[in-house]
């Protein structure tokens, strides 16, 4: 291909990318600092109404990321009318300890430019920026005025820190003498602030554990706190913001004190800004309530360790689906407790569970709470300095062993999740120059060119595009397909003329197949080194001599055979995509996205579970992808979904490299069996499988 030709093809991509419509002065990158998990307050932690007629809260808060500038969330999530707020500053607290403020530092807050809000019930309402500079692990006065008081409050009663309360509007006073004193918050949901790309948050969701019952007031002595201190102690670690969503005595299934965990999920840990990882520490109360009162049936346990399970994993995949990193956290000894008396069943019921967590793939990570809070001599028991007294809840000893124990490593992806430490993909793409259905106004040559281009920008080099050619001659202007692969520096192999299935042609054919789609590759590749095989359908041939004779012949024509490792039927969404596009279903599209985020974060479980069961690590994992409008429209999301796992991207040669290969891309050798066979004929039970997605995807946006 000539400098001049190259050139066009670069011309052409970036007049497709300046089509696309400006968007304007950079938005912020907003993520939130500090939050709390919003319920109805019980009736002993609720405010009498006439205090919070005509009155000024001033509420404390300790965030734990910093920033220039921030914003308030306020809540009248399970209000029954309208709450109107007619004043809020915001300021750094003189004394922590006092409602005391620093009066230079006093900001005005703004909703919409005005200084009173009206929230509907039901509703969050998120303030305009304001200019204040905030350290780190540092405390922050947030004071409200309220004309009336809410009908039917909203509030956080594990604050354990003072909230202050006086009447009339005093939110800009320097002090508030005379102020009454309660340890809940109240309308408070959140607070964000504008950090750099890289700064993400860590949503701990739970019960009182991670509340921080226990805790002394104005200590800030949860484990989550001490978690946050040591993310900022490490200068890999400073951008991470963790938030306490947190809930004493929450249940998984059942509601209690605060909604349930799988129902709060939505809100609490995908609607917070910036989330990237999730740990979730809940189970504990579902177990001791099931027999506290009365011996529960067998069937009753089955039933309970059944719905937590389920629970979790309706979790796990709504945070996939988001590209949130879920982290599993054991459930931890409760075998002493006084308020559960627990018994050997519940025992069981507790190991049951924490097996499932961590098994391989159903959690992407595990901190095992159990493993380091335990007694040696008495695992149902939690250890001595660990325990509070209760038998059920760590003390502030036991809530920094804990977070001394969480590995950092956890979130130290660097920005753009290659820091060498992950598993290691390579992106094939199979069927060009053309494949699957197109949505309205979609060509093949765009498709290729979008991913292309998306490659090139996020910088993954040496992704082969495997060519059925018989595309080219058939419609030479598909050429132009594969022109703007190889502008973007991308390597093409053989997929054979026209898609032969090795177990659906003569062998004659077949070979003539590969041998007929070089001279296509020799024109477009040059001295680049286009002799990778990629088998059409995988197939390999059923018939061993068939099978023999086409290595034979790949071994003579010095082929290496691209291999596959891991695969998700990406295939399977393009047509849905068509033909919802076709019909503007605008949200079957968005279960489209979710559904292909998802299935692609089981693969990568699936895949490393069978390669660590083989060979104790990870290998370097070939992916198979198909040039489809879908797979276009989702790259630039599937490729931070991976990075967000910290995958790090090599090519196929580099990958097949690996001794796990040596056989299997090596002509003059029989073929292995995949993972999964090799793993079934060393008598090893196989992980379960991924989701099937196929038949949902078939019946959505039915053709008319």
């Amino acid at each position: 291909m000539t400098g001049r030709l190259a050139a066009l093809i670069w011309l052409a991509l970036a007049a497709m990318a300046g089509a696309m419509p400006a968007s304007g002065q950079q938005r912020p990158h907003w993520v939130g600092t500090w939050a709390s998990a919003q319920q109805i307050p019980e009736d002993r932690n609720l405010m009498a109404e006439a205090d919070m007629r005509d009155a000024t809260l001033r509420q404390i808060v300790r965030v734990s990321i910093g920033g220039e500038r921030i914003r308030i969330r306020l809540s009248n999530m399970f209000g029954t009318r309208p709450l109107t707020i007619d004043s809020v500053h915001v300021a750094r607290p003189a004394d922590p300890g006092t409602a005391r403020i620093d009066p230079a530092t006093d900001r005005a807050v703004t909703f919409s430019g005005r200084r009173f809000v009206t929230i509907p019930p039901g509703a969050d309402y998120v303030s305009d920026p304001v200019d204040l500079a905030v350290a780190p692990l540092s405390h922050l006065a947030i004071s409200a005025h309220l004309p009336e008081a809410p009908a039917r409050q909203t509030g956080h009663p594990g604050s354990r820190t003072v909230t202050y309360y006086v009447h009339g509007d005093r939110s800009a006073a320097a002090d508030l003498p005379g102020a009454g004193r309660i340890e809940h918050w109240y309308q408070l949901a959140g607070i964000d602030v504008a950090a750099p790309a890289d700064a993400a948050a860590i949503v701990a969701i739970g019960d009182s554990i991670t509340d921080g019952h226990g805790v002394e007031t104005g200590t800030d002595r949860r484990w989550t706190d001490a978690l946050a201190e040591r993310l900022q102690a490490d200068p890999a670690t400073r951008h991470i913001a963790v938030l306490n969503l947190g809930i004493g005595g929450n249940r998984v299934l059942d509601d209690g004190l605060g909604p349930n965990a799988l129902a709060r999920f939505e809100r609490d840990v995908l609607g917070q800004p910036g989330v990237r990882w999730a740990i979730l520490l809940e189970g504990v109360n579902d177990l001791g309530a099931l027999t506290r009162e009365a011996p529960a049936t067998p069937e009753a346990h089955r039933r309970l360790v059944e719905g937590i399970i389920a629970a979790y994993a309706q979790m796990v995949d709504r945070a996939r689906a988001r590209g949130i990193r879920m982290i599993g956290a054991t459930i931890m000894p409760y075998g002493a407790s006084d308020y559960y008396h627990p018994d050997a069943a519940n025992e069981a019921d507790r190991a049951a569970i924490n097996a499932w967590i961590r098994a391989p793939g159903h959690f992407d990570a595990v901190i095992d709470f159990d493993a380091i809070t335990r007694d040696p001599a008495a695992p149902s028991r939690m250890r001595r300095d660990v325990d509070l007294g209760d038998g059920l809840h760590p003390g502030p000893a036991g809530y920094a062993i804990m977070a001394n124990a969480i590995p950092l490593s956890l979130f130290q992806d660097s920005p753009g999740g290659e820091s060498g430490d992950g598993p290691a993909i390579a992106f094939t793409f199979d069927d060009l120059p053309a494949h699957l259905p197109l949505p309205p106004g979609e060509t093949a040559p765009s498709v290729v060119a979008s991913i292309a281009q998306t490659l090139h920008a996020a910088g993954i080099e040496g992704v082969y595009g495997f060519v059925n050619a018989a595309g080219v001659a058939a419609d030479p202007g598909l050429n132009q397909s594969l022109l703007a692969w190889r502008a973007a520096g991308l390597p093409l192999g053989n997929h054979g003329w026209s898609h032969a299935n090795l177990n659906g042609v003569p062998l004659d054919s077949y070979l003539s197949e590969i041998a007929r789609g070089e001279p296509v590759l020799a024109r477009l590749m040059g001295d680049g080194d286009w002799r990778w095989y990629r088998y059409p359908y995988l197939a390999e041939g059923d018939d061993p001599a068939r099978r023999a004779a086409v290595r034979r012949y790949l071994a003579a024509h010095r082929y290496r055979i691209a291999q596959v490792t891991m695969s998700f039927a990406d295939y399977l969404w393009n047509p849905p995509y068509a033909r919802c596009s076709a019909a503007r279903d605008t949200a079957a599209i968005a279960r489209l996205e979710a559904s292909y985020l998802a299935a692609a974060r089981e693969s990568l479980d699936r895949s490393r579970a069978l390669s660590r069961a083989l060979y104790g690590r990870d290998i370097p994992y070939v992916l198979l992808m198909h040039v489809g409008a879908f797979d276009a429209h989702m790259l630039p999301r599937l490729i931070a979904l991976y990075r967000e796992a910290g995958v790090r991207f090599v090519s196929l040669p580099e990958a097949e490299r690996d001794p796990a290969y040596a056989t299997d891309i090596d002509p003059s050798q029989p073929p292995a069996p995949g993972l999964e066979g090799r793993l079934a004929a060393a008598g090893r039970p196989l992980p379960p499988p991924a989701h099937d997605y196929a038949a949902e995807l078939a019946a959505m946006c039915p053709a008319s």
